[in-house]
């Protein structure tokens, strides 16, 4: 199995709390559509000191990581994604 976690940090505007529920809906949508996506966790982070929004996911295996990122679905969230945030932070490891 492969953990996938990804920090972001959301643009600072009126619309931050709206993009972060919309990025919650639209990665945890994932789930049944992307092949080896076991599941997929979105937190919003109440410590000031870190990133804004985490996704803990877990696949199959590195080939199911890899399908994950060119999969159309995903490419269409991952657009969205760019669109809102300001900085964002990864970690891949397998168990």
């Amino acid at each position: 199995m492969i953990k996938h976690i990804v920090f972001w940090n959301i643009r600072n505007d009126e619309n931050k709390e709206n993009n972060m529920k919309e990025m919650r809906k639209k990665l945890t949508s994932l789930v049944g559509i992307v092949p080896g996506l076991i599941s997929a966790e979105v937190g919003f982070n109440y410590n000031p000191k870190g990133y804004d929004v985490a996704l803990y996911s877990v696949f199959e295996s590195k080939e199911a990581l890899d399908g994950y990122q060119v999969h159309p679905e995903h490419l269409k969230v991952k657009e969205f994604v760019h669109s809102v945030i300001t900085e964002r932070a990864c970690a891949d490891y397998e168990i």
